[in-house]
């Protein structure tokens, strides 16, 4: 079981991204949270799942915590049910910036709206962006250490895949090297030389993952005015609204995996100097957001996380 890791191996952020990352892996999560499935029969079921591909899921999240099995059945962990943000934050992205009308609304119990959750400090309340983050390696840190293993991580095939598709988060954290560029992208890359070095991928890895997060509209690649046979990368718009999904992911990773070296990153929040842990809130009624207090809707069904 997966409780800690050892000194010198994977940080929280490789192997947090390495589970949220697997497309089935979110599937099974997530309608662990939302529909209550706890029995084997009742995923095979929901979804065009293999037994294969869920068996060896399932094995997966009891390994690293996610569910316990007891009973002939697969309840969530404290550590599954606060996987909850990351979720929202996917959906909200996408629903956003990808127009996936596939996904579930999400309405808040409180003040009975549908929403679409806000990224906020939980230092300082103010709502946040990623320009408003800083962030640095920790002593758990280094681009090595912070990639995902490649052995957990495999997309769906294209028609054998979850209904609810994220496609294009996928196209962002599906793939141990996808992950590494979002992360080497927020942290400031600009230049092909500084993906290539801060990935450690081969340069036609890095190339096409470039080109396909232009594709995406992602990233926006530029001329650069010092040297015309150059060009650089910036994160668009759409880029830095994923922000949040990046956040969640990595605040849940500290959370749970936890390194004895120390935080694989440390953020902090430039507007009130301290460090940031991020937070979700309603963006209608502005209250901070908790799982009992979200209900899915899909299909006229409402559901509580």
């Amino acid at each position: 079981m997966i409780t800690r890791l050892d000194a010198g191996g994977p940080n929280a952020i490789a192997v947090s991204n390495g589970i949220v990352g697997d497309e089935w892996t979110l599937w099974i999560v997530e309608l662990a949270l939302t529909e209550g499935l706890s029995k084997y029969n009742e995923w095979l079921n929901a979804g065009p799942i293999s037994t294969a591909v869920l068996t060896t899921r399932l094995n997966r999240l009891v390994e690293a915590d996610i569910l316990r099995r007891t009973a002939g059945q697969y309840l969530l962990t404290k550590r599954g049910r606060q996987m909850w943000p990351i979720l929202l934050s996917m959906w909200a992205w996408e629903q956003r910036w990808v127009d996936a009308a596939n996904l579930p609304e999400m309405r808040h119990g409180k003040c009975g709206r549908i929403f679409s959750p806000l990224l906020a400090c939980e230092a300082c309340d103010e709502v946040t962006a990623a320009r408003d983050v800083l962030g640095k390696f920790g002593p758990s840190g280094g681009w090595e250490r912070s990639i995902p293993t490649g052995v957990t991580r495999r997309r769906a095939h294209s028609g054998n895949r979850p209904t609810e598709l994220i496609t294009q988060t996928m196209a962002l954290i599906g793939n141990r090297w996808s992950t590494a560029l979002v992360g080497a992208a927020f942290l400031g890359a600009t230049r092909f030389g500084e993906f290539e070095q801060r990935m450690g991928a081969p340069p036609t890895i890095v190339a096409d993952r470039l080109r396909t997060f232009c594709d995406i509209g992602v990233l926006v690649a530029t001329p650069n005015p010092q040297r015309a046979d150059w060009v650089m990368y910036h994160l668009t718009d759409k880029g830095r609204a994923f922000f949040p999904v990046v956040a969640t992911v990595i605040e849940w990773g500290h959370r749970w995996f936890q390194a004895p070296e120390g935080p694989a990153l440390r953020l902090t929040h430039t507007k009130c100097g301290r460090a940031f842990h991020p937070r979700l809130q309603c963006g209608e009624c502005g209250e901070r957001l908790r799982g009992a207090s979200v209900q899915v809707e899909r299909s006229r069904r409402s559901v509580a996380t």
